[in-house]
């Protein structure tokens, strides 16, 4: 079981942000070998959000909560991760029950939009996440566009 903590980018600690920050280069840079700019200055942007999920002390799940505007016209959720030790646990789908959780707290009924993977389509979908778009490559990796509306 995972011990969760949804934190602004003031709350976090120097700590917390290396770790959170070195797990999101890890994952999508080094494991998915797609080097892209990861400090796009919404990290700390008003009514970002930064849900953590830990381990023995280790973030080993993570999403990037972001409010309406930032990214998407609605409230978005982006840099989904789980780390590969935490991978196969089914701590997957509960950070993104968290995430919804989070978003429903924070943006009380507002649609969200995800710019996911598309290999993992079928997995948003559980949670009622549609496509909005068709398939398109964002730093060589196909992705697509989905919303849930609420």
């Amino acid at each position: 079981m995972l011990n969760w903590q949804c934190l602004t980018f003031g709350e976090l600690t120097t700590t917390q942000l290396y770790a959170l920050v070195q797990a999101r280069i890890n994952v999508f840079v080094v494991e998915q070998n797609c080097p892209y700019p990861e400090l796009d200055d919404k990290d700390t942007q008003a009514g970002v959000r930064h849900l953590l999920g830990y381990e023995n002390g280790d973030i080993v799940a993570y999403a990037r909560l972001l409010p309406p505007g930032l990214s998407y016209p609605s409230v978005s959720i982006g840099r989904v991760l789980t780390t590969s030790q935490c991978r196969g646990s089914g701590q997957g789908y509960t950070l993104i029950e968290k995430a919804l959780a989070y978003c429903a707290e924070y943006w009380p009924e507002q649609d969200i939009e995800i710019g996911a993977q598309e290999h993992l389509a079928g997995f948003y979908g559980k949670f009622g996440f549609t496509p909005t778009s068709t398939m398109y490559l964002e730093d060589g990796i196909p992705h697509i566009d989905m919303k849930l509306t609420r």
